[in-house]
């Protein structure tokens, strides 16, 4: 089994990946997960607790082979409206749940739960089931090693 221990920096990305982990939202919010490479590896992630996988990125395990960390295909509730108002209603009940939610303009995709799916149905929202790769908000407190967009330490 090939084990992975370290992230690579951002720069080191640019390294053509020599094996390649297709995974789910849910797999890249684990520490420690055993899986298998799209080429048929078994492979053990064995990293920091509290910062998700990001897709597009790199690791390397501990015998030095680059590993890219890819998104699988899953199934998502879609949620759209083309009231703001109404999408804003919808962002703040589904965030008051702690739901992981991934913002698009004037659309929310989440994990499929029916409850949910009703509550959306119930403020408005019109509700369906995509495929796609699964990348919600990381949150307010939750940098996930990514440097923030803005910093607030410098003068205007």
């Amino acid at each position: 089994m090939l084990e992975i221990y370290q992230r690579l920096d951002d720069h080191q990305g640019s390294l053509e990946p020599e094996i390649k982990l297709l995974l789910t939202f849910d797999q890249r919010s684990k520490a420690r997960l055993k899986t298998v490479s799209t080429d048929g590896h078994d492979v053990g992630l064995f990293l920091e607790h509290g910062h998700q996988l990001r897709v597009g990125e790199y690791l390397q395990t501990s015998c030095g082979k680059t590993v890219r960390i890819d998104g699988a295909i899953e199934t998502v509730l879609l949620a759209t409206c083309d009231d703001w108002v109404l999408f804003a209603r919808a962002c703040y009940h589904l965030g008051n749940r702690h739901v992981k939610i991934q913002v698009v303009e004037r659309t929310l995709r989440i994990t499929p739960d029916h409850v949910l799916g009703d509550m959306l149905v119930g403020l408005g929202l019109s509700v369906s089931q995509e495929q796609c790769i699964f990348i919600p908000e990381n949150g307010a407190y939750h940098s996930n090693g990514e440097k923030p967009k803005h910093s607030a330490t410098h003068e205007h």
